[in-house]
């Protein structure tokens, strides 16, 4: 039987926020989706800008072997800062309906502040190299050891993401959110807690 799109939409509704993500749940170092289990490692990139152009190349050599070098692995590359570009539209279409000079100039400042502070932040980036772990492993975390070693060889800086590594590269990478400093597993959980 076809879900007509009504029905559709009530059960979007019901849905919690991971089933509308593909995850199934979250566990010590990644997610377990219908694929299954991905697992994170945070990866320290190089500054580039003091390398020579032969340097520079030897690292992209690196991360290509390194990719070619393990199955089920991918690059996972996001902003860690927040967009400003909403803001930025905001104050454009502001500035567009105010009739006063001095409160357009205003609006205009803001704009360009905005800019400034997202052009400094534009370069922060965040590597995650995601591997996709096989279900046939007996030991994983010897694996993982393994693996991350394999990483490290390769010259790169490493590590293991761990659970709250987790819910901040999902909510970045889902919502653009780098404010938040710690994440709970339920929201409100805290609040519950102080109460208790």
């Amino acid at each position: 039987m076809k879900m007509t799109k009504k029905q559709k939409k009530a059960l979007r509704r019901l849905q919690s926020t991971r089933q509308l993500m593909g995850i199934d749940r979250l566990t010590d170092h990644g997610v377990i989706t219908a694929s299954g289990e991905l697992v994170f490692f945070l990866v320290n990139p190089s500054n580039l800008s003091v390398l020579s152009p032969e340097g520079v190349r030897d690292r992209v050599r690196s991360l290509a072997g390194l990719l070619r070098g393990v199955n089920a692995m991918e690059l996972l590359t996001l902003n860690s800062r927040e967009s400003f570009q909403p803001n930025r539209d905001y104050y454009r279409q502001r500035m567009e309906r105010e009739p006063l000079p001095a409160v357009r100039e205003l609006l205009r400042r803001d704009a360009e502040h905005l800019s400034a502070l997202q052009s400094a932040a534009s370069s922060v980036r965040e590597f995650a190299l995601v591997f996709l772990l096989d279900r046939k492993i007996s030991d994983v975390t010897t694996h993982l050891g393994q693996l991350e070693k394999f990483i490290r060889d390769r010259g790169f800086q490493v590590r293991l993401a761990g659970r709250q590594d987790i819910m901040r590269l999902l909510a970045v990478y889902y919502q653009q959110n780098v404010t938040t400093e710690f994440y709970e597993d339920v929201d409100g959980e805290r609040w519950v807690k102080d109460c208790a």
